[in-house]
């Protein structure tokens, strides 16, 4: 396993971290939390040192998991946990007050820290943002109070679903040591002036997001289903299944000496800038555990290759809105 530089902090982040979404259960179907146990354990025995989990995956079942498993390991594992907004909307809208008001924050932070049973988060990151927040003070004296009684060491925002251009200015302020953003082979909208901007201000990036939730595997074809309560149906409805699979095919053609699958050729491009500290794929099975850890420390995508990508971007947005 790699690791990176994360921003400013002084941390060494592993290259494949842990997005610890499917393993909350509610949303997803399909993993026990014994395999989800397995499929962490493993992960870290490949050398991986980064797991990003939030309150609001599964009620905070995703946090008891994660924390259960970093209690048990000796390896320094880097944790990183997520306010949710009080309005429960998705993405921010409204006032910093009905999203983020002061003291929801700190009960947010209180909450995390008994799910996970331990005495710090590495990481607490606001889990919407809206650039309209920028000069106000509630959230910031908020994560700094934190800081400052040792709960939190560092800070930053989830970027909403695919605006890698709402959070510039919140960059630029050098008020969050690390942004979170959707970054893959369809939505390369944050090469064009995030990334830059985050690797000359020394802002640590986590990528999610990288397999556009299961499309750019290759798993999902129009014959495929999913469990009921499963949110991808509605991710996936109507033709979109038709329309991802038809984008795919177009994809296998780069398969080849540089990368042999369609896994290993979106986390490589996700890896590919400078300015990505880790990759936070969802790995809810041990098999995938190990196919995603191999990715690390491969040489980087030919600049030929990568210029054939391009051609691959995608502008939509699958995501409902709450």
């Amino acid at each position: 396993m790699n690791y990176r530089k994360f921003g400013k902090t002084g941390l060494k982040l592993s290259e494949i971290g842990y997005g610890a979404w499917g393993i909350g259960g509610a949303m997803w179907r399909g993993a026990t939390d014994r395999e989800s146990l397995k499929a962490l354990n493993l992960a870290i025995d490949r050398g991986l040192n980064f797991i990003d989990t939030a309150l609001a995956y599964g009620q905070g079942h995703s946090e008891q998991i994660v924390g259960q498993v970093v209690r048990q390991r000796s390896e320094e594992i880097f944790v990183a946990t997520k306010v949710p907004p009080k309005n429960q909307i998705w993405p921010a809208r409204g006032p910093l007050e009905q999203s983020f008001p002061y003291e929801y924050i700190i009960d947010c932070a209180e909450q995390s820290l008994g799910n996970l049973k331990l005495d710090t988060i590495d990481l607490l990151q606001l889990h919407v943002w809206n650039p309209d927040w920028l000069n106000e003070e509630g959230w910031f004296e908020a994560l700094a109070k934190l800081r400052e009684q040792g709960k939190v060491r560092f800070f930053g925002v989830s970027v909403n679903d695919h605006q890698p251009e709402s959070v510039i200015e919140l960059v630029k302020s050098g008020r969050i040591s690390s942004i979170q953003v959707i970054f893959n082979i369809f939505d390369q909208s944050p090469a064009d002036e995030l990334l830059p901007l985050c690797l000359k201000e020394d802002v640590g990036v986590i990528v999610r997001v990288p397999f556009d939730e299961g499309s750019l595997t290759g798993n999902i074809t129009p014959e495929t289903t999913f469990a009921k309560k499963d949110w991808r149906n509605h991710y996936f409805k109507e033709d979109r299944k038709e329309q991802v699979w038809e984008r795919i095919k177009k994809l296998e053609p780069l398969l080849g000496d540089e990368a042999a699958s369609l896994p290993e050729l979106a986390l490589r491009y996700c890896l590919s800038p400078e300015a990505v500290t880790t990759v936070i794929p969802g790995m809810r099975s041990s098999r995938h555990v190990d196919s995603n850890c191999r990715v690390s420390g491969k040489p980087a995508l030919s600049a030929e290759l990568l210029e054939q990508i391009k051609k691959h971007r995608w502008v939509r947005n699958f995501y409902p809105v709450v």
